[in-house]
């Protein structure tokens, strides 16, 4: 019944962002002067009637509020609009390019959360090892590299070297899953390395500082005393308590993995939905702008709901009321 209501709360939250979102998107696109917006759309360098006829066929001359009915008419039945340029569903447009981007997140996250914190939980338990002071410099150096540098080291140390050898498995570009399994991993691993290597650092610093900390708390000592296996204290009780920031913070990370996808999709020469969203914004298409924004606002909404949903499973301090 608790959880129930928390997610009514919190579905209930994620409309009032989202509506918020899509407001001050709106606002910010069209609460200009009629002339400037219908300039913006039909170019820079369109004759006075182009203008005019824009602005008459996507109705700008109508009041602002009537403009801003349509539109959230238009969102609450699924239509995100179509492109100025092709004429094309901004629906259709994410459906086509959403594959390649999913496909780099979904392996990007699991690759960056295995690597950082299973080195983190390490070097947590081997405290001022050899292997902690190793994966300290490689945390260092994983921070301080560009994802675009590392994705152009990848090609040139990696990718190019093995197809010379003939070892054409991994490859650039992008294949999805139709192609096979084989395939699809081959075009993505580089760029899930590209993508995972800073987040594995960042992840590998906050779970190892949040475990050493977990395992210095009184109820860590009390089960010691109880003469549980050492074993049992770090992994039953203390990597599950000390997962909570890790948590909170793949919340956020997720939420704002497009301006890394964009990188890796150019690198790496994927089309995908961070390679149109900066088309559209060069070329001031607007609902394909729009339409992007909000359906990654609906993405962070829902990591955030997953995430809070988390809080309870790892710690059992923390409960959902």
């Amino acid at each position: 019944m608790h959880l129930i209501r928390f997610l009514i709360r919190r579905i209930l939250t994620g409309i009032v962002v989202l509506w918020a979102v899509s407001t001050v998107t709106f606002l910010l696109f069209f609460a200009r002067p009629v002339g400037i917006v219908g300039r913006q759309l039909a170019g820079r360098a369109a004759s006075p009637q182009v203008i005019e006829e824009t602005i008459r066929q996507l109705g700008l001359n109508q009041p602002l509020l009537t403009q801003y009915w349509h539109f959230l008419d238009n969102l609450l039945h699924g239509n995100l609009g179509y492109s100025f340029y092709s004429g094309e569903s901004v629906n259709t447009i994410i459906k086509q390019d959403l594959p390649p981007t999913a496909s780099i997140v979904f392996g990007g996250v699991i690759l960056w959360l295995i690597v950082g914190l299973g080195v983190g939980i390490l070097s947590a338990t081997r405290a001022r090892s050899v292997f902690d002071r190793v994966s300290t410099v490689g945390v260092l150096v994983g921070i301080s590299m560009p994802v675009f540098v590392l994705g152009e080291l990848l090609l040139l140390v990696v990718f190019l070297p093995l197809n010379e050898h003939g070892f054409t498995f991994i490859q650039d570009g992008y294949a999805g899953l139709s192609s096979g399994i084989g395939p699809w991993i081959g075009h993505m691993l580089l760029p899930w390395i590209t993508l995972a290597v800073v987040q594995a650092a960042i992840y590998t610093r906050l779970s190892r500082g949040s475990l050493l900390d977990t395992l210095g708390e009184d109820y860590i000592r009390t089960a010691r005393a109880k003469g549980l296996s050492e074993r049992r204290v770090i992994y039953r009780h203390g990597v599950r308590a000390a997962m909570t920031p890790v948590v909170s913070q793949l919340g956020i990370d997720i939420g704002s993995l497009l301006g890394g996808v964009i990188v890796v999709e150019q690198v790496f020469g994927i089309t995908g939905l961070g390679a149109v969203s900066v088309q559209a914004i060069n070329t001031s298409n607007l609902p394909v702008i729009i339409g992007f924004v909000i359906f990654a606002a609906a993405f962070v909404v829902l990591a955030n709901i997953i995430v809070d949903l988390a809080y309870s499973l790892l710690d059992p301090r923390v409960r959902i009321s």
